[in-house]
C-alpha cells in the first residue's frame, strides 16, 4: 500500500480502515480507532472476523450496540487492497432503542401486574388465560399455574370457575361483572373489560378479580363508645375532628350541632377534597345514633353498577350464580339504627335511584332474590361534587329523589374561601406526619405565607398531599418555599421560552373534548364512533391524558 493511499484514508472524517487481499486490517484512521477500540487486540481480531464473515450478505457490522454500514472501495493503484468506509445506520439504531424501551416498559408492566393487590387475569378471544398475577392465588386458593394456557371451558369443567367472564364480554363487547365463591368463604367479584385491536375487534379480555367484602368500608365503633354519656358526646369543639377557625366553617359546625339529632336526610355538596366525609362523621358522632348503630360509608362511583345493588341491599341464597350460599346483608342492613353515608351520590344509576327513593319513603328494603321486605331505621347522608339540580334538568337524576335527599343541605366551601382554616389544617397534618415518620419538622414563615396565599384547587386533599411529600422528601427540619415541587412555583418564575403555546392550547381542547365524551359514553368504542376516530386512537389519547 502506497504512502499516498495511507494518508488519503487518514484524512477521511468517517471511520475508515484499509484491508489487504486476505481481509486483514493494515491501516485505519483515528475515527475508526475511537469507535472500535482497536487498542484491545481482541477487538481488532473480532472486527476482522465480522468484516470477512462469508455468511453475511450485506456489508454491515454491529459494535457497541450500534449498526454500521460499510462502503467498500478498491484502491486504484492496488487491486488487492480495499478501503472500507463505515457510517452509522441511524434508522436501525433508533429502532433498536425503541425495542429496548419497549422491553423496559414490558418489564415495568410485569412488575405492576404482579404487585397489584387485586387479582388480574388476561385471556385471548378464545378464552385461554395468557397472563395472570399471584393475587389470584390469594383470592381463589388455586395456584396461578393452573390457569395459564387453559380455556375458560376447561377451568369450569375442573371446578375452578363457575362462569366464563370472557364469553360474556365477547358476546356483549362491553364490561361484564360476575360473582363466584373463593377461598375462606370469600365472595369474589370478577369484572371483565374488552381490549380492542385496530379493527375494533375484541382481541383480549382483561379481568379484575377482588373480594367483594373489601369494597365497602364499615366503621365498627368500639364498645366503649356506647357507654359515653350525653355530656361526653356533646363536649366542647376542641374535641371534634373538624378544624373551623374560619367564620364559614364555624357556621357549618353550628348547623351540625343543631341537626345532629334531627331525623332528616342531609345533602353535602362541594368540590372534591373539601372534607365532606369528615362532616358526615361529625354529624354521626354528635347524634344519639352513635350509641345505637354504625356509621357505614360507600362510594357510589367506585363500585361497578352490577355489584352496587347487591352491596346496598344484599341478596338471598341462590339469588344469582356464584352467590354466597347463606346470602349476604347489604350496607343498609349493616347501618340499621345508625347512619349510611352515600358518597358521590350523583354517580348512582337511575334504576338504583328508584330503589333508593323507595327505601327512603317506605323505610323498608328487600334483598335481591327475596320475597319479603324488612323494616330498617337508617339516617341517610349523601354527598356530591356535581350539580344535582343541573342533572335533574338533564334527566340524569330523579327530581323526587333530589328533594328527598336535599332536606338539610350543607354546602362546604373550598379551602381557598376559608383562609383562616388553611394554616391550622396544615399544622394538623404536619403534626400527624411528624408522628407517623418519627420526625420533628416545621414550616418556615415564607412557606406559611405561601400556603395561606395559594389557591388549592385540590382543596384539603391537595394540602395534605403536599405536607406529606415535604415531610418525607426534605432532609432539613425546617420546610421552606425552596423545598416546594416545581409545579407549585409561581408561573412568572418558569421558563416559557421553549413552550409551544399553540400545541398546549390544542391539547387542552382535545383533553376537554375527551373528558366530556367519557361522561356521556360508556366505552372507548362508543367514544370513537361519536368523535369519528378509531378505538385505538381514543384509547391512546385517554391514556395520555390520564382519563
Amino acid at each position: 500500500m502506497s504512502y499516498v493511499q495511507r494518508e488519503c484514508s487518514r484524512t477521511f472524517e468517517l471511520p475508515t480502515a484499509m484491508t489487504d487481499y486476505t481481509g486483514k486490517i493494515v491501516d485505519y484512521n483515528e475515527a475508526f480507532g475511537e469507535i472500535f477500540n482497536v487498542s484491545d487486540p481482541r477487538n481488532f481480531t473480532d472486527i476482522e472476523k465480522k468484516m470477512n464473515n462469508p455468511r453475511s450478505n450485506s456489508l454491515q457490522i454491529e459494535c457497541n450496540n450500534k449498526l454500521y454500514r460499510i462502503i467498500e472501495q478498491t484502491c486504484p493503484n492496488d487491486k488487492d487492497c480495499k478501503m472500507n468506509i463505515f457510517y452509522e445506520d441511524s434508522e436501525f439504531n433508533e429502532l433498536k432503542k425503541e425495542v429496548q424501551n419497549l422491553l423496559k416498559l414490558n418489564s415495568e408492566l410485569n412488575y405492576i401486574l404482579e404487585n397489584s393487590y387485586d387479582g388480574i387475569s388476561i385471556t385471548d378471544k378464545q378464552g385461554v388465560t395468557v397472563r395472570i398475577n399471584s393475587s389470584v392465588e390469594r383470592l381463589t386458593g388455586v395456584p396461578k399455574e393452573y390457569f395459564l394456557g387453559k380455556s375458560a371451558d376447561k377451568l369450569m369443567t375442573r371446578g375452578f370457575l363457575q362462569e366464563s367472564v370472557t364469553s360474556k364480554v365477547l358476546k356483549s363487547k362491553e364490561p361484564v361483572t360476575v360473582f363466584q365463591g373463593g377461598v375462606d368463604n370469600k365472595q369474589i367479584v370478577m369484572t371483565g373489560a374488552p381490549l380492542y385491536n385496530e379493527n375494533n375487534e375484541v382481541e383480549k379480555v382483561v379481568i379484575n378479580i377482588r373480594d367483594a367484602s373489601e369494597l365497602a368500608f364499615v366503621k365498627n365503633e368500639d364498645s366503649r363508645t356506647h357507654q359515653k354519656s350525653s355530656h361526653e358526646k356533646h363536649s366542647s369543639k376542641s374535641k371534634h375532628e373538624m378544624i373551623c377557625k374560619d367564620k364559614k366553617m364555624i357556621g357549618i359546625y353550628d348547623i351540625i350541632e343543631r341537626i345532629a339529632n334531627v331525623e332528616a336526610s342531609v345533602l353535602l355538596s362541594g368540590e372534591t377534597g373539601v372534607g365532606k366525609d369528615v362532616i358526615a362523621r361529625e354529624i354521626f358522632n354528635k347524634g344519639d345514633r352513635q350509641a345505637m348503630g354504625q356509621f357505614v360509608k360507600i362510594n357510589c362511583g367506585a363500585i361497578p353498577t352490577d355489584l352496587l345493588e347487591s352491596e346496598l341491599f344484599g341478596y338471598e341464597s341462590g339469588a344469582f350464580s356464584g352467590a354466597n350460599r347463606s346470602g349476604k346483608p347489604g350496607l343498609f342492613e349493616l347501618a340499621n339504627k345508625g347512619m349510611i353515608f352515600l358518597d358521590e351520590i350523583g354517580e348512582l344509576p337511575l334504576k338504583l335511584q328508584v330503589k333508593l327513593l323507595q327505601v327512603i319513603q317506605d323505610k323498608e328494603i328487600r334483598r335481591i332474590g327475596a320475597t319479603r321486605t324488612q323494616s330498617i331505621d337508617v339516617r341517610i347522608i349523601a354527598a356530591t361534587n356535581r350539580d344535582l339540580k343541573e342533572m335533574v334538568k338533564n334527566g340524569d337524576f330523579r327530581e323526587d329523589l333530589f328533594y328527598r335527599l336535599n332536606v338539610l343541605p350543607i354546602t362546604v366551601p373550598p379551602l381557598r374561601d376559608r383562609k383562616d382554616d388553611i394554616l391550622p389544617i396544615a399544622d394538623s397534618y404536619l403534626q400527624k406526619f411528624n408522628d407517623n415518620y418519627n420526625v420533628n419538622k416545621w414550616l418556615s414563615k415564607d412557606l406559611q405565607d405561601f400556603i395561606k396565599r395559594y389557591n388549592w384547587p385540590g382543596n384539603i386533599r391537595e394540602l395534605a398531599n403536599l405536607i406529606q411529600r415535604l415531610v418525607i422528601i426534605v432532609p432539613n427540619n425546617e420546610l421552606s418555599t425552596a423545598d416546594l415541587p416545581e409545579e407549585y412555583l409561581p408561573s412568572f418564575h418558569r421558563d416559557n421560552s421553549n413552550r409551544n403555546l399553540l400545541n398546549e392550547a390544542a391539547e387542552k381542547a382535545e383533553k376537554d373534548l375527551l373528558q366530556s365524551a367519557v361522561i356521556h359514553y360508556k366505552t372507548t368504542h362508543q367514544i370513537a364512533e361519536a368523535l369519528n376516530s378509531s378505538q385505538a386512537t381514543i384509547a391512546r389519547k385517554l391514556n395520555k391524558y390520564g382519563l
